[in-house]
């Protein structure tokens, strides 16, 4: 498989602070290596020329981009109706919330319509990540 076969794209709201972001990211990128299986990642382990090993990374791009609370949840909505994509979604309740119990309980009070959405990462071919992700922003601290 090629490079750039496929992609990984984090889409985080542009309203989320910059400490945020951080926790946001790192939670929703456990969540997709654990679930898009062992394509995504390269080399394992790598080792450098004093033979100290190092855990391998993800063999695809990895792109961090921001958009409005409102195009995040059409690109969330989108995505999770094309069968060719693995996408982890970050409600606020994951903030608000300390353990898994408290967050299961949290997001069975809720309806879909009423979350409000702090990012989220969408795995899968290039080409269909694009048509979701293609004109967002790049994410950069301002």
């Amino acid at each position: 498989m090629n490079y750039e076969d496929k992609k990984i794209v984090a889409i985080l709201a542009t309203n989320v602070e910059v400490s945020t972001v951080l926790n946001v990211i790192g939670h929703l990128a456990v969540a997709i290596g654990k679930y898009s299986g062992i394509e995504i990642m390269g080399s394992p382990i790598l080792k450098d020329k004093s033979g100290i090993e190092h855990l391998g990374i993800s063999k695809f791009p990895f792109i961090a981009t921001k958009v409005k609370m409102g195009k995040l949840k059409t690109a969330i909505e989108k995505a999770k109706q094309n069968p060719y994509l693995l996408v982890a979604d970050y409600p606020k309740e994951m903030l608000e919330t300390r353990t898994d119990d408290e967050l299961t309980e949290a997001l069975l009070k809720k309806e879909e319509s009423e979350l409000e959405y702090l990012g989220a990462i969408i795995y899968g071919p290039t080409e269909e990540v694009n048509e979701i992700t293609g004109k967002f922003q790049l994410w950069k601290i301002e």
